[in-house]
């Protein structure tokens, strides 16, 4: 066996295996040996087919599969061991292949088309400016912040008058032509109105100053503008019905509910952040603040990394690649979606290639490690965001790591939190190797950048 490569020009190869019979032949009748065991032809009893017999039925498919086999082994051997850096897959060549018969040849020659990574060098240093945006937190997010906890801790009072935006209880009655009770029509008991949340502004005027016993008429099919999700929830109908139903109802006020919010306490206090941490609203409000300016880090470096990769690009400028075999690997993976989609999105290909292979130098030259420990931190952090997001900040610890191991069961998960794991790692080793040119921005005008 003999494998060699030779090099076409600097980013493209021929890789040829030559094997002989001495090669694949001693697989092969252990694969055929196999098969006489298993084979289940009718007139012989099991294992005792005659080797010629099974040699004639099973021959040549043996022999292409066992030649397949060590043809890959060898083929991915000899690029691992002499660290060829190849972009896809090898693929067969379709000049210089000489054609195969596995009946007939005992001696065969396969090429293959190896795609090469050009060479680069990817480097960053302190003479390298790149920006670094800040997200500003402001007050407002603060105030917003604070607002959440003091709603999510509020509750309902009763009171005895209608304001905007309280909630009704009471009994909702079909009325006929004449504004009398529908006999037989639709009653609802126990209904629950949020005049502020009508669509139509007369209705909703119908309803303020209203007081428990009050018993008023409107029509629920223009307060509600017609939209049928609603009107069939309030009274209790199938949405196909609603249409039957444009007349007045009555409502008899029944209750009057009002949402208050929570005044900050110590209470909510130890709920967000634990026993005792936080003891004033001072200190509660500056932890706040810190606790999202910290979610904003993972933005502020995604936002860093798009700006090294574009400073690299420009800094390293037009990579040469094999251009006709990466659009055959293209194709190759792409069979369903033809030729016209590998020619419309071959340069936005290129484009994320660069990219990954300066990435891919980056990681190395930086010594970046992903361990397993890294991976459920990630993933902790995952969780711990998601549930910030409904202002849970002090989560219990077995909670979060049950939540990340659920995510780490998932392969799909895993993967996300690897490239997350890396990239995260490569933000802080390129954040203290360049000089960053620090920029406080407004959460505006940082989106802004985005689109």
């Amino acid at each position: 066996m003999n494998v060699s490569l030779q090099n076409i020009d600097k980013v493209s190869a021929l890789l040829t295996v030559k094997l002989e019979k001495a090669d694949y032949q001693e697989q092969v009748d252990k694969s055929l040996k196999t098969f006489r065991q298993k084979a289940n032809v009718p007139g012989f009893r099991p294992g005792m087919v005659p080797m010629g017999l099974v040699k004639k039925m099973y021959g040549k498919a043996v022999k292409a599969e066992e030649i397949n086999k060590i043809l890959s082994e060898k083929v991915y051997g000899y690029i691992k061991e002499n660290q060829v850096n190849i972009l896809g897959e090898p693929l067969p060549n379709e000049d210089k292949q000489p054609e195969i018969d596995f009946d007939t040849m005992d001696e065969f020659d396969f090429l293959f088309d190896i795609a090469l990574a050009p060479e680069f060098k990817a480097e960053l240093s302190d003479k390298d400016t790149v920006d670094y945006y800040t997200i500003d937190v402001t007050d407002e997010m603060v105030d917003q912040q604070v607002k959440s906890y003091t709603q999510r801790a509020g509750k309902y009072d009763k009171v005895d008058e209608y304001q905007d935006k309280d909630m009704l209880k009471g009994l909702i009655a079909e009325l006929d032509e004449e504004g009398n009770t529908k006999e037989g029509g639709i009653q609802v008991e126990g209904a629950v109105l949020m005049p502020a949340y009508m669509k139509n502004d007369d209705q909703k005027a119908i309803f303020n100053g209203c007081k428990v016993n009050d018993v008023l008429v409107f029509n629920p099919n223009t307060a509600y503008d017609g939209h049928e999700t609603e009107i069939a929830s309030l009274l209790k109908i199938e949405k196909e019905a609603v249409a039957n139903y444009t007349g007045n109802f009555s409502f008899q006020v029944e209750e009057v509910t009002r949402f208050v919010e929570a005044e900050l306490s110590q209470e909510i206090f130890d709920q967000v952040y634990g026993e005792g941490v936080v003891k004033t609203e001072e200190e509660f409000r500056a932890k706040i603040k810190e606790s999202i300016a910290e979610q904003f880090v993972a933005d502020s470096d995604y936002k860093f990394l798009l700006d090294v990769r574009d400073f690299l690009m420009n800094k390293i400028g037009k990579l040469e690649f094999p251009e006709a075999l990466l659009k055959r690997i293209m194709l190759l993976n792409h069979q369903d979606k033809g030729a016209d989609f590998v020619e419309e999105n071959y340069e936005k290909s290129i484009e994320e290639l660069t990219w990954h292979l300066i990435k891919e130098q980056l990681v190395k030259e930086n010594e970046i490690k992903v361990e397993q420990e890294d991976i459920v931190n990630i993933a902790r952090e995952a969780t711990k965001a998601q549930f910030a997001q409904y202002g849970m900040l002090n989560v219990p610890e077995d909670l979060l790591n049950n939540y990340a191991q659920e995510m780490l069961k998932k392969k799909e998960s895993v993967e996300g939190l690897v490239n997350r794991a890396v990239e995260a790692k490569l933000a802080t080793a390129l954040k203290a190797k360049t000089t960053l040119n620090n920029k406080t921005v407004s959460m505006e005008e940082f989106n802004k950048m985005f689109q």
